[in-house]
């Protein structure tokens, strides 16, 4: 009898499983962690050290997202919990902060930067912090926009910190329009939709009544809605203009193409067209973060997540201007140097990692800054006993490559650092910010790297580095490490 009741179980999971596989789209090759709220992140398997006698080249594409630091803050700060590890990629803490960076002044639209200090949480180790920044344009200078709301209306929609606040979030965006800006809206549940074909930004009036009458009910068809969306782009597109499709979702796609692999596919197609996405992530309970952060990154776009109102400010108001692509496929490769550096870890960007022969195929897709963004990695670097001077040679050389926006081919830049040997604390703001964020991240984690990190020292370091703070959000992020050591 025990056997026949073990069989009975195996095969109820078994099914379980495939009912799974059918409804949400996972694959073999596709590996989701499944929280018990519902909400479904892809795993994250730390990068690990790598010696630099096996290794010393690391390249990876630089990722433009927010969404991660902001479902952490709603789960904080909503469900009073700590998020799951899972859905903690600190490269999107790190990069939801903007940066005291110069702007690019030469042909380049972005700027370079790094340094070298002693790691905080492992003082035999170092940190090394890159730095990106792309072009800021003058208001006056901001190309037409020509976009396309994209969004799910389908049942899984109608919670308030859905559809209704997607609703105010879409109507700050439509006060900043001008006349030249054009703005349609497809709307997907069942069956795809136009609730409002492509409208000047003058006739702010029609545009708001459309989204008014946005209503939630029904399943989720969204790849027809992404085929339309794109159509309606295409029609309406502006030529060096701003073309962009902008997706708003919980991700639960379960109706036409749900595999995760042939939505990528078909976004794959579509950014073909010079017409940019950009993915926005709501509420709990079902969130498909993966799929969002997926259709992304194959998208040549962005993935936000919106929590409250403010970040919707945020994200439509406050840095707006990011929403202009000034540089994309932007890859980085280090070249360390093995005489001082016997191995290096590369601090998140996990999903973003790439073959060493990645970095020259401009085939090859990667991330996208957009204008006066910036991006920010770490590396912790184990140093080797040298006789060398680290001061007159360089512990690393990066290179970097990327494609302005309406080029194929992509265009080399190079930045050589130096060790000044300097303590953590005499490290620029900028590191000593970075290192804050990056630790946060860490200990949310539980990570087997997280080292002598704690919440105190987090806070000291962050309240260490609050002189550049645009719009407060360094200062918010000390409450939320407060409220998190607390759990």
């Amino acid at each position: 009898m025990k056997t026949v009741k073990h069989v009975l179980i195996l095969l109820a999971l078994v099914i379980f499983f495939q009912a799974c596989e059918k409804d949400f789209g996972i694959n073999s090759s596709y590996s989701e962690s499944y929280t018990p709220s519902g909400d479904k992140f892809e795993f994250i398997e730390e990068n690990p050290f790598i010696e630099t006698d096996t290794q010393n080249v690391s390249t990876f594409s630089i990722d433009a997202d927010g969404a991660s630091y902001s479902i952490m803050r709603k789960y904080l700060t909503e469900k009073n919990q700590k998020p799951p590890k899972d859905a903690v990629r600190t490269e999107e803490f790190i990069n939801y902060f903007t940066f005291n960076y110069e702007n690019p002044t030469g042909e380049h639209p972005i700027s370079l930067n790094g340094e070298v200090a002693q790691c905080p949480w492992d003082d035999t180790h170092k940190l090394i912090r890159i730095g990106i920044k792309g072009k800021s344009i003058p208001t006056t200078e901001v190309p037409a926009t020509n976009f396309v709301y994209l969004i799910d209306v389908s049942g899984s929609m109608s919670q308030d910190d859905k559809l209704p606040l997607l609703k105010s979030a879409f109507k700050l965006f439509v006060d900043q329009m001008r006349s030249q800006d054009r703005i349609a809206i497809v709307t997907y549940a069942g069956a795809d939709k136009v609730a409002l074909e492509s409208t000047s930004g003058d006739k702010k009036s029609d545009i708001k009544k459309a989204i008014d009458k946005l209503d939630a009910g029904g399943s989720t068809a969204g790849s027809k809605g992404v085929t339309r969306a794109y159509e309606i782009a295409l029609t309406n597109y502006i030529k060096n203009g701003n073309n962009r499709v902008i997706l708003a979702s919980d991700g639960d796609f379960n109706v036409g193409i749900t595999s995760l692999d042939e939505l990528v596919k078909l976004i794959e197609e579509k950014r073909q067209s010079g017409i940019y996405l950009t993915t926005l992530g709501v509420g709990l309970g079902n969130l498909t973060d993966a799929v969002m952060e997926k259709l992304a990154d194959n998208g040549n776009g962005n993935y936000e997540y919106i929590d409250n109102l403010e970040q919707a400010k945020k994200v439509f108001i406050y840095e707006k201007e990011r929403f202009v692509t000034v540089a994309k496929d932007v890859k980085v490769q280090i070249n360390f140097n093995k005489d001082l550096v016997k191995s290096y870890r590369l601090i998140g960007y996990e999903n973003r990692v790439l073959q060493n022969n990645d970095f020259t195929n401009d085939k090859k897709d990667a991330g996208d800054i957009g204008a006066g963004q910036t991006i920010t990695a770490l590396y912790e670097i184990e140093p080797r006993p040298s006789s060398l001077s680290l001061r007159d040679v360089p512990t690393f050389s990066i290179d970097f490559r990327y494609k302005k926006p309406d080029a194929d081919i992509s265009l080399p830049l190079a930045l050589d650092i130096k060790d000044s040997e300097r303590i953590f604390s005499q490290s620029s703001e900028n590191m000593r910010f970075a290192a804050s964020i990056s630790g946060y991240a860490l200990l949310l984690r539980d990570s087997k790297f997280k080292g002598s990190l704690t919440y105190n020292k987090v806070l000291q370091w962050a309240n260490g580095a609050m002189s550049f703070d645009p719009n407060g959000y360094r200062k918010a992020f000390v409450e939320l490490v407060k409220k998190a050591q607390s759990k």
